[in-house]
């Protein structure tokens, strides 16, 4: 019999809301006004007229509990215009939608309020199935986690970095001075070790005398600092000549022309890939340590109080 009674009552409070009065142009409908939570009412404004309409942005209840999901574009139809909006609530109990105004040609018109009725939904224990409960999870570790532990390890990263420094050091000892052998020695020895390597059995004529070369002009750089290694031919006797005549050095002319014969003949060797006998390598030989015992500037007075 309740049941009924509700029913009743819901009846002619929907028909009431949806009322019109014959002056007032607006009306409005909804297809439900008893949902569940979660569940959507579509709220529709329609208006009796097409031109200079405002439709409101809806003035829901005061506690907040119904809300908008959507709002949507205003229909034209063909003597009128509607407006329609889609209002949901997820808290059971009961809202009053307020009055909404609604201008028509510059005039205010009002729709009724909308009562609203939220229930829960019921779950059947009964049929629900029980689950053990389960231990609380623990979160995964981030590096927030840990960010207090940087300090200390910057702290002992320092301190073991100084604990080391003083373990391991050590006073620099005094770098032993290094023998260094006179130029003489050096080119001498290098002749020797040319004539181990046996290029001239090895047919390599060109390399034998690119080193043999080699070794003469590094001698004259490193005793008579005069630069050797990358000069010509010519340029380097022309050098020679000059440095001769304007220091006093003192060496013969014999061992300069000398000195042109044998870097003369190393040029027609590895550029005009001339071959010259074996006996003439071996006299170059000879010669080229001649001239390093005899190209030695001569010292004078001065040198020696220096």
């Amino acid at each position: 019999m309740m049941r009924y009674v509700k029913k009743i009552v819901n009846l002619l409070f929907f028909i009431g809301f949806v009322g019109f009065s014959q002056n007032n142009p607006v009306k409005t409908f909804t297809d439900t006004t008893n949902i569940r939570i979660g569940e959507q009412i579509q709220f529709k404004i329609a208006v009796a007229e097409k031109n200079n309409v405002i439709f409101p942005k809806l003035q829901l209840d005061s506690l907040g509990k119904v809300e908008v999901v959507e709002s949507l574009p205003v229909d034209t139809l063909k003597d009128k215009l509607e407006k329609k909006y889609i209002l949901t609530s997820f808290d059971s109990g009961k809202y009053i939608v307020p009055k909404q105004t609604v201008i028509v040609n510059t005039k205010k018109y009002f729709t009724d309020s909308l009562l609203i009725n939220v229930a829960t939904v019921k779950v059947d224990t009964t049929k629900q199935k029980m689950f053990e409960i389960k231990s609380i999870r623990k979160e995964p570790k981030t590096f927030d986690d840990y960010r207090y532990l940087l300090w200390w390890i910057i702290a002992l990263l320092l301190l073991l970095a100084v604990i080391l420094y003083f373990v391991f050091r050590r006073k620099e000892q005094p770098k032993e001075a290094v023998a260094s052998i006179p130029p003489i020695q050096e080119a001498l020895q290098r002749l020797k070790e040319l004539d181990e390597k046996q290029l001239l059995q090895q047919n390599k004529i060109k390399a034998y005398y690119s080193e043999l070369t080699d070794i003469v002009r590094a001698y004259i750089e490193k005793d008579i600092n005069i630069p050797a290694l990358e000069s010509t031919t010519n340029e380097l006797i022309e050098t020679i000549i000059d440095f001769n005549e304007s220091s006093k050095m003192g060496i013969s002319s014999e061992i300069i022309e000398q000195l042109r014969e044998i870097l003369q003949s190393a040029d027609l060797v590895k550029f005009a890939k001339s071959k010259p006998v074996e006996e003439e390598i071996k006299a170059h030989r000879n010669m080229s340590e001649h001239i390093l015992q005899n190209l030695k500037p001569v010292k004078t007075k001065e040198d020696e109080l220096e």
